[in-house]
């Protein structure tokens, strides 16, 4: 678990330090900026979210086709999802024509709106980046393979925040572009991730081993497949994205410290999130691998394993939310550039942070089942859950509360703990259930299994096996 789930900690974690770097870049630069920027990048994500899903699940794909020794069809599995994501680049390209229109709905105040527009137009035409990366990515961490991932994510980080400082406050040669300069810097980003991928996968001899070369015709049924399973992934993604925009657009009709404060917070909580992000993939790969080899004990290890983990890192993160909330805060706020609200985000986001020390290990757990249950090929009912409990407990009672109830923030960041809560719920007693162990995304074909390296024997049993630890 280490040795796969610690470079993608890594890699997520990179990530997570590009959003809070250039959070913290703007909430200096003006209340406007860092106002904007959440509901314009989650917007942009949201849409980018759907296809992420899909291009993702070609990772559970390869995981079970190298669990199962038939490793001449990873290279056709990562090819339907290049096809795929070259497609959806397109798409997402699109998006620019509609910002306008789609912001004017927010209700947000026109200075804000006004800086919505300009990061999502930019964003969205970066966005298929994100899309092919992901896919290409897959080659690699679907094998357990996870440090050429954490290394070009980390390349990537590299080229971000320093462009993001030069550009959003105009240094040496480079213009002062503001939130723009944000949106150009992670564009930039984007696409040399893209590329560092597709170099390493086709600038390889060994990829002929894995049918790279061999296999890139359009295969239809694997394509189908693909579909079948990573659409059901898409959308389990684009819900529980949905339901976060919809949150942070109903905090903006409350006011601009309200969605400012819930902005630096939750770019906060990336620093706990993103992590975990990663130890799913990671569990869902391990789980994968297991069950191409038909052995689901080593797959329910694999998550008991991955869940320890998770603790440790989790109970962590919440000391820190608890003791050191100031200091966090005083990093997006300052008093001599922001006068005015300082006072009042700080004193917001002191409380935000206990909602989010609260909920985060809750939200670490639902992380980890649903990436062992995606792993399996379970995604209908992780997408089913999180569809009916992001209506039932995060959008329709927030819209009550904001419109008509007006009982203010903490009443609305309730329903997004809750939420949490509801879905660690329904994951752990699926999880429980034990249906996931039958279940296979792959054609079944007699071939060898692949060891997996350091599980103990009592692991190693070819039936389901127990679930005590979970």
């Amino acid at each position: 678990m280490l040795r796969i789930g610690l470079p993608l900690v890594v890699s997520f974690g990179s990530t997570s330090l590009i959003h809070f770097t250039d959070r913290v870049f703007l909430a200096n630069y003006s209340l406007e900026a860092i106002a904007a920027a959440l509901p314009a990048g989650i917007v942009s994500f949201l849409f980018t979210c759907f296809f992420m899903g899909v291009a993702g699940y070609v990772n559970v794909f390869i995981a079970q086709y190298t669990g199962a020794g038939r490793l001449e069809r990873v290279g056709a599995s990562l090819w339907q999802g290049i096809y795929f994501s070259l497609g959806s680049a397109i798409f997402l390209a699109l998006l620019y024509l509609i910002a306008e229109p789609l912001f004017a709905f927010s209700g947000h105040p026109p200075e804000v709106r006004a800086q919505e527009v300009i990061y999502f137009k930019i964003m969205t035409l970066g966005s298929g980046f994100v899309v092919i990366s992901t896919a290409l990515s897959c080659f690699f961490s679907g094998r357990g393979l996870t440090r050429p991932v954490m290394v070009t994510n980390l390349i990537g980080a590299g080229v971000n925040i320093p462009l993001d400082f030069v550009l959003i406050y105009g240094v040496g040669p480079f213009p002062e572009m503001g939130i723009a300069g944000a949106a150009v810097a992670t564009f930039t980003a984007q696409a040399v991730v893209a590329l560092i991928f597709a170099l390493l996968i086709f600038g390889r001899k060994e990829s002929r081993d894995f049918g790279v070369f061999t296999a890139r015709a359009f295969d239809r049924e694997l394509f189908r497949r693909l579909m079948n399973f990573g659409l059901p992934g898409g959308v389990q993604f684009f819900v529980d994205i949905f339901a976060f925009t919809f949150f942070v657009f109903m905090v903006g009709r409350l006011g601009s410290v309200e969605l400012a404060a819930t902005n630096i917070v939750f770019a906060i909580n990336t620093l706990a999130f993103l992590p975990m992000v990663g130890l799913s993939i990671a569990v869902s790969t391990m789980v994968g691998q297991a069950l191409g080899a038909n052995r689901p004990g080593l797959a329910d290890f694999s998550t008991g394993s991955t869940l320890r983990i998770t603790f440790i890192y989790m109970g962590a993160m919440v000391l820190v939310f608890l003791i050191l909330p100031e200091p966090l805060l005083r990093m997006f706020s300052d008093p001599e550039t922001q006068p005015v609200n300082h006072q009042a985000i700080m004193h917001t986001g002191v409380v935000l942070l206990k909602f989010v020390a609260a909920y985060t290990m809750f939200d670490a757990v639902a992380i980890v089942l649903s990436g062992a249950l995606r792993g399996a090929g379970d995604i209908k009912f992780v997408t089913a859950t999180m569809a009916m409990a992001s209506f039932l407990v995060m959008i329709l009672p927030v819209y009550l509360i904001v419109e008509h109830l007006h009982w203010g923030l903490y009443a609305v960041w309730t329903c997004a703990a809750s939420y949490i809560l509801v879905l660690v719920i329904a994951f752990r007693l699926r999880y429980r259930g034990g249906k996931w162990k039958k279940m296979r995304v792959i054609e079944q074909e007699a071939g060898p299994g692949l060891p997996v390296e350091g599980a103990p024997e009592a692991a190693m049993e070819q039936g389901p096996g127990p679930a005590p630890h979970i």
